[in-house]
C-alpha cells in the first residue's frame, strides 16, 4: 500500500508514473550493460568510440546515452507535468552558483553513478533518479544495471514505503539487519573515496565489519538489504553532490532508515549549492542518534571548525 499522504504534480497519477520509471529503468540498464560490455546500444544510440580514435570515451557516450534517455523519456510520458528535470550531465548548463532553480518539484537524475566502478569493470555502478519537492526528497529509484535490481522508495508526510524489483515485476521488500550496538554495525564504505580523516573519524566510532562498494545507491542498497547498516560521507577538498544522494536518501527514508548531517540536520536539495558537504550519515535507523552524536564529537577533535 502506498503513503496516502503522498502527493504528486496536477494530472500526474503515482501508478502511471511508476509504471513508467520502471520502462525508463530497465531500458537505462540495457544501454549501460551494452557500454560495459563494448556491444552496440540499443534504442539508436551510437557505439563509444575510444579516446584515442578521436571521439567519446564508453563512460561519456554511457552518460550521454542515458542522460538523454531519461531526460526525452519524462518529457514525452509527461509533456504537460508541472515538473523541473536537472541531471548531472545539464547541470552547468542550468545552475548559477547560489541560486536554487525556480521549481516546487524537480527531478534530480544522474545517468551513471559510480563511474570508476563503470571503467573498472566491478559492476558496482547505478543510476539514480529522484523527485524532490521543496527541498525534500519524495520519490526516489535507484537501479542497479548489473544486479538487476530496482530499489523503489515513495516518501510520505506520515511514512512511506519502498521495494525491490526485479524485470518480472516480483517485489521483495527493504530487510534492515537487527544490528544496533555500535561495536556490531557493519560498516559499507568507498574503494576510491578515502583519506586520513575519514580514517580517524571510522576508528573513533568503533565499527564491527566494513564492506567495500562503489556508488552511493550501490552502497544504501547493501544497507536496504541488510548486509551493512551504515554508510558515512565525509567531504574535503571535493563533496558529492545532489544528483549522489536524492534518490538513495529517498528509498533509504521511505524504508524506515536515516540519513542526515552528523548534527542531526537533514540534507536539503536544491539550495543553490548542488555539493552536499559535511559529514553525512546514512543508517538502518537503529542508532541513528548515537552515530552521529560520536561522529560529531569525532569531528570536532579531528577537524576543529568543520562544519558537519
Amino acid at each position: 500500500m502506498m503513503p496516502a499522504s503522498l502527493t504528486l504534480p496536477s494530472g500526474i497519477a503515482l501508478d502511471t508514473l511508476l509504471a513508467e520509471l520502471r520502462r525508463l529503468s530497465w531500458g537505462a540498464a540495457d544501454i549501460l550493460r551494452a557500454y560495459a560490455r563494448g556491444e552496440q546500444p540499443p534504442y539508436g544510440f551510437p557505439a563509444a568510440l575510444s579516446v584515442d580514435a578521436g571521439g567519446e570515451g564508453p563512460v561519456s557516450a554511457a552518460d550521454l546515452a542515458v542522460n538523454r534517455w531519461l531526460l526525452d523519456g519524462l518529457e514525452a510520458a509527461f509533456p504537460a507535468a508541472d515538473w523541473t528535470l536537472l541531471s548531472e550531465e545539464t547541470a552547468r548548463e542550468q545552475l548559477v552558483e547560489g541560486q536554487p532553480l525556480a521549481a516546487e518539484w524537480l527531478w534530480i537524475l544522474d545517468p551513471l553513478d559510480g563511474t570508476k566502478d563503470f571503467l573498472q569493470g566491478t559492476g558496482e555502478y547505478a543510476v539514480h533518479l529522484a523527485l524532490v519537492r521543496g527541498g525534500t526528497p519524495v520519490l526516489g529509484v535507484v537501479l542497479l544495471p548489473e544486479m538487476e535490481e530496482l530499489w523503489i522508495g515513495v516518501v510520505g508526510d506520515d511514512g512511506g514505503e519502498a521495494w525491490c524489483e526485479n524485470r518480472g515485476g516480483e517485489r521483495s521488500p527493504a530487510r534492515f539487519s537487527s544490528r544496533s550496538r555500535l561495536g556490531e554495525l557493519v560498516l559499507v564504505a568507498s574503494r576510491n573515496h578515502r583519506d586520513q580523516r575519514l580514517e580517524q573519524l571510522l576508528e573513533a566510532l568503533q565499527l564491527g565489519d566494513t564492506k567495500a562498494i562503489g556508488s552511493v545507491g550501490g552502497k544504501v542498497a547493501t544497507i536496504l538489504r541488510g548486509e551493512t547498516d551504515l554508510y558515512v560521507s565525509l567531504s574535503g577538498r571535493s563533496a558529492p553532490k545532489d544528483w549522489d544522494m536524492a534518490a538513495p536518501e529517498a528509498v533509504l527514508r521511505a524504508a524506515g532508515g536515516a540519513f542526515s548531517h552528523a548534527d542531526g540536520a537533514p540534507l536539503t536539495y536544491n539550495s543553490g549549492d548542488v555539493r552536499q558537504a559535511g559529514c553525512l550519515i546514512a543508517s538502518h535507523g537503529l542508532a541513528h542518534g548515537e552515530l552521529c552524536e560520536r561522529a560529531a564529537a569525532a569531528m570536532a577533535r579531528i577537524d576543529p571548525g568543520f562544519a558537519v
